[in-house]
Formats: C-alpha cells, structure tokens, sequence
C-alpha cells in the first residue's frame, strides 16, 4: 500500500493530494451511506456518539458570525459530508482538471492546502465517530473489511504527506498505531529494497 499512496514520478503534490480527497470523500460517503438510513441513527441527542473523550461540533457561518453548534455524531457526519461535497462541487476551490494549467494554479496556493487540511481532518472525525459508534452494525452487515480497508488507505496517504496533527489522532490512536507502524515498516523496506 505504501506505493499505492507515493506521489508518482512528474506528478503535481496538490494535485495528488486533490485526487485523494475526492476518492477519499467517495469511500466515506459510500460507508455512510450503507447505514443513513438505519433509525438507530435518531437515537443520538446532540453531543452523543462520538469517540471517547472528544465531542466534535459544528460550525455555522463564517468569520465574526460563526456560531459553534453542539450536534449528535450522525448529523455531524451528515454536515461533513454535505460541506466536502460543496467544497468539491466548488470549481473556484477545487478546478476540473480539463483545464491542467488553471488547476495547478489553484492546487499550489495557500489556501487549497488549508482546505485540503480541514477536509482530511472531518474525513478522520467521520472515521473516529464510524468505528466508535457504528462499528457494530457495519460488521453485522459484513462491511467491516471494507471500511478497514478504506481506513487503512487513508491513514497511509494521511501518514506519507503529514496532513493529519497528532491532536486529532488521539481518539482513534489504539487503531492508528498499528496501522502507522505497517506504514513505517513498509516505507523502510522501499528504501531499503
């Protein structure tokens, strides 16, 4: 999997790690929707189902007239994935790559990377509130290999450019430390081999 997430010889970084947020996005959106329709997901109050110790909430607006929103873990999953889309959708944000020239451009500024951070960041957040909460039912449905491997995917591409801070790893880290020592172990015999 390490040669699966390197940047390949000649190819742009942003724009590698463009393509990965939209695969990335499609994989989380798959998971969740398998289970959006299950009523379980009504049972939880705002504040409820997300992993031990944290609880993550919403922000509406932006700027001086952002509000914060406490929100259970399903509509937050819900809010993420419904921004990511716009944010995708967004040709001013995230450019069709007809025009190579003009993507470029706009995957090589500031502000792309710090997009592209606050997007890899929710799709870990949904992750964490997925295994925590939900786990149970994706194994019943026998999409647990599935989302593993999707998880695994992530935390590689996520290990290999840095785009996760070690504070949001925290929550999932009984889950993440193994799967970052197959990633070092791997990288260490690419550069060995």
């Amino acid at each position: 999997m390490n040669e699966a997430v390197a940047l390949p010889p000649g190819e742009s970084c942003a724009g590698w790690v463009a393509v990965h947020a939209i695969d990335f996005y499609n994989d989380v959106s798959t998971i969740w929707a398998v289970m959006a329709e299950d009523p379980y997901l009504n049972s939880f109050q705002a504040g409820e189902g997300f992993p031990s110790g944290v609880e993550y909430r919403w922000s509406e607006g932006t700027g001086r007239d952002a509000t914060t929103v406490k929100v259970s873990a399903p509509v937050y999953i819900e809010k993420v994935l419904h921004w990511i889309a716009e944010q995708m959708n967004d040709e001013t944000k995230f450019p069709d790559d007809d025009d190579e020239e003009e993507a470029l451009r706009v995957f090589q500024t500031p502000q792309f990377a710090a997009l592209c951070g606050q997007i890899f960041r929710r799709l870990f957040r949904v992750y964490g509130i997925v295994y925590s909460s939900f786990f149970g039912t994706l194994e019943a449905l026998g999409m647990a290999p599935h989302l593993n491997t999707c998880f695994k995917h992530f935390m590689f591409f996520c290990t290999e450019f840095g785009l996760l801070p070690e504070r949001e790893i925290e929550p999932l880290e009984v889950l993440v430390k193994p799967i970052r020592k197959q990633y070092y172990v791997g990288k260490q015999g690419q550069l060995s081999g």
